[in-house]
């Protein structure tokens, strides 16, 4: 059978993974826009001042930071430092042909930390709360990647 098929039922587990966590990256662009429009503010470049339909009353104060649109930017900004080592290790880590099992528990142990991790930076819970949240998904990575190369090295 083959790795990169989706009737391998690892490879369709790290597509599921994969999908969700891509939607979840894209999402945030748009909850980004959603808070400066709820905010009218929080914008980053001169020309946001305009006047357009979407901004009536342009005001120079919208160029400040707004703390709500700034926390979805830094939720964001994790993603973005995240996401693209979990591509990556997920995919490489379906050549080694784990069990159907553990493939589960890492690939989607890895998008519940993920989840759990935006829901603790979104409703402002502590530093400890979203770094535990963080190293259980960085650890999954560490072992992803660490098994494929002890894989790749056999």
């Amino acid at each position: 059978m083959n790795k990169f098929s989706l009737q391998n039922p690892i490879f369709a587990t790290y597509v599921i993974a994969a999908t969700i966590m891509i939607l979840k990256a894209l999402s945030m662009s748009w909850l980004t826009v959603f808070r400066m429009m709820q905010a009218k503010g929080g914008f980053r470049s001169p020309e946001d001042l305009r006047k357009t339909l979407l901004n009536p009353a342009p005001d120079p104060k919208q160029l400040e930071p707004n703390e709500h649109v700034e926390r979805i930017r830094r939720i964001q900004l994790n993603d973005l430092e995240n996401l693209p080592f979990f591509l990556v290790a997920g995919l490489l880590f379906v050549l080694t042909e784990p069990s159907l099992l553990i493939a589960r528990l890492l690939l989607y142990g890895y998008v519940v930390s993920r989840l759990l991790h935006f829901a603790a930076y979104f409703t402002e819970r502590t530093h400890d709360t979203r770094a535990t949240f963080w190293t259980i998904g960085s650890l999954i990575l560490v072992y992803m990647t660490c098994q494929t190369l002890v894989t790749a090295l056999q």
